[in-house]
């Protein structure tokens, strides 16, 4: 199954038996409100029929004898039953409703646990637009289905059955000429799901459409304004808001003809009924009170016809929110908790090397065979800092990548502390690898929300602690507030230093025993990133530790370094190594600091390790 939603794909069925099932099982903790509901539209059906009836034996009796006592008992009982039927429509539609939301929250929930399990690959092939489009808009199509159209549905069926049933009781020839408009009715039904069931899913696709455009123009705004490209961007947005209103102004108008129709078809039946009916009146075969009865059942025939077309568009718009929302749970992420994981590698076969590192013959593309890592292998001990440099496009973040396994890899193997890779819980693996990117992502609320990210096992005082060591205790100081600065959406309100310091506490607030920096000082000035040097000095201290960087300077004091060029590993040595080798990293280092190369260097050659 491709992992790509693609919005104008052909929709399926009207109807799909098996998605429905499916949906009903969102039901299923509901069942007894679901039931009651079904039960108390019978009640509301047999009240919307005894409406005419009562209205007959008023005609019939009362007003033909002239016996005003009885009139005014009658018109009472009247009330009573619009009073009542009004009281059980309010409880109705609050019922309705409460379930229609209950399943929503729960299919939301749903959604969003899958998404926070998918695999980042999945990710890079789903727009975010498109992914809150199935959260948003799909999951309240189904809400209304809920809420409108699976109980609701009884309420018209019903209705429609004890209306027939009653214009037959009262004149079946009438109740004949009544139905023989039916086919009309019927021809333009179907001609209005067809047209409907084309716009509807061009409307869905718009949105989807506009939803990503939304998302990726905001998330990108620095850009758009730096560039002065606002006016570019605006008119990329009329262009689409521009086509979704073109096509809901096709779903208004397929609207505003087939309802006129009905009302139509209804006026035509209507007509039938005063010629046919009156004429049996005047003949005496009938009652006149049994004909303005009729004429109210004939009205009443209509509306839930009307309302079982709507009802179909609902469950249009169901089937197809619901083929995609089932598409997305259905898609299984790459990454998987294996069976018996290991989450605590002092179990087992004895004691493990906390923090130990090993690729073995490691091959890894994101599509095909385009691999981006080829043939990697070598060894990190625990305790052991080493740098990881390379060209752009070599590797070097895709290779810490697989270590936390945010992707997964296709050939070889790599082992954690002596443990492969793929037999950890990668929950837990995740915890014991602390990673700081140059990209730092701050949620919105306070410093210290941020590096605890709301964990139980990382309280205050091991914040404040944290803070202290890394150098940024000035920061839960501020604001007067015991949780410091407050952080604006994508850590607005602080400066890219403070950024990545943050990222620092919250990269260590587990305690990992492999800590990850992915050109963690790229984005900062010489003096922060002195501070930064600082804190690191702190940090390391017992730790595994692999350093991604472009500026040399910061991996010459690493006990190894390691030389990536075009996906391969290629050189692997110690600084002074390494320059001695006159190899990719000495051409490296000459390019950045041609006149800090040494005239001459210590003799010892550096391997190139395969293994």
């Amino acid at each position: 199954m491709s992992e790509r939603f693609f919005e104008d794909e052909a929709l399926g069925k009207a109807y799909d038996h098996r998605l429905m099932r499916r949906l009903l099982t969102y039901l299923r903790p509901y069942r007894g409100v679901v039931f009651g509901a079904v039960i108390i539209l019978l009640g509301l059906s047999a009240l919307q029929i005894a409406g005419p009836w009562i209205i007959k034996r008023i005609i019939d009796g009362p007003i033909a004898s002239g016996d005003m006592q009885s009139l005014v008992r009658w018109i009472l009982i009247y009330a009573g039953v619009m009073a009542l039927q009004f009281g059980i429509e309010v409880g109705h539609t609050v019922m309705t409703q409460w379930i229609g939301q209950r399943a929503m929250v729960d299919m939301r929930a749903q959604l969003f646990g899958h998404l926070m399990r998918m695999d980042m690959r999945f990710f890079d092939r789903n727009p975010v637009g498109r992914l809150l489009t199935r959260v948003t808009g799909d999951v309240n199509t189904l809400s209304e289905m809920f809420s409108s159209g699976v109980v609701t549905v009884f309420g018209d069926v019903f209705t429609l059955i004890a209306i027939v049933v009653a214009m037959v009781s009262l004149d079946a020839k009438l109740a004949l000429i009544t139905f023989a408009i039916l086919p009309l009715l019927m021809a333009a039904t179907l001609v209005f799901k067809h047209l409907v069931r084309h716009v509807f899913r061009e409307v869905r696709r718009l949105v989807a459409q506009l939803n990503a455009y939304w998302q990726e123009r905001v998330t990108g705004i620095s850009v758009i304004q730096g560039f002065a490209q606002e006016e570019r961007a605006i008119a990329g947005h009329q262009k689409r808001n521009a086509e979704l209103r073109s096509a809901h102004q096709r779903s208004v108008l397929l609207y505003a003809v087939f309802f006129p129709v009905v009302e139509l078809i209804g006026a035509i039946s209507l007509a039938l009924i005063v010629w046919y009916g009156g004429g049996r009146v005047a003949l005496g075969a009938m009652s006149f009170g049994a004909l303005v009865a009729f004429i109210q059942y004939a009205e009443r025939f209509y509306s839930p016809i009307r309302d079982l077309a709507e009802k179909y568009n609902i469950l249009q718009g169901a089937m197809a929110s619901s083929e995609r929302i089932f598409k997305l749970l259905d898609t299984e992420p790459r990454i998987k908790i294996p069976t018996n994981a290991v989450v605590d590698p002092r179990s087992g076969d004895g004691a493990r090397d906390v923090g130990a590192v090993e690729f073995r013959d490691v091959w890894f593309a994101y599509e095909g065979e385009d691999w981006v890592l080829k043939d990697v292998s070598f060894r990190i001990a625990p305790g052991e800092t080493v740098a990881i440099v390379g060209a752009t496009g070599a590797g070097k973040t895709s290779l810490a990548n697989l270590i936390t396994r945010l992707y997964e890899y296709q050939r070889g193997s790599i082992s954690i502390d002596g443990i492969d890779a793929r037999a950890w819980d990668p929950r837990v693996l995740r915890r014991r690898v602390g990673t700081v990117s140059q990209d730092v992502f701050l949620f919105a609320g306070d410093v210290s929300e941020n590096v605890s990210l709301h964990s139980d096992t990382v309280d205050r005082d091991r914040v404040a602690q944290i803070a202290q060591r890394i150098g940024i205790g000035e920061l839960l100081r501020r604001d007067g507030d015991d949780n410091g600065r407050t952080v604006g959406e994508r850590g607005a309100g602080l400066s890219v230093g403070e950024k990545q310091l943050v990222a620092f506490a919250r990269a260590i607030a587990y305690d990992p025993g492999i800590l990850i920096l992915d050109e963690a000082t790229a984005s900062v000035d010489h003096e922060t990133e002195g501070r930064i040097q600082t804190a690191l000095a702190e940090v390391f201290s017992g730790r595994t530790n692999i350093v991604i960087a472009h500026r040399l300077s910061t991996v010459r004091s690493a006990d190894r370094i390691i030389v990536l060029h075009k996906g391969q590993l290629r050189e692997i040595g110690t600084h002074i190594e390494l320059l001695a080798l006159d190899g990719i990293y000495a051409r490296l280092h000459r390019l950045q600091f041609e006149a800090d190369v040494p005239s001459t260097v210590p003799s010892p050659r550096a391997k190139v390790e395969t293994a």
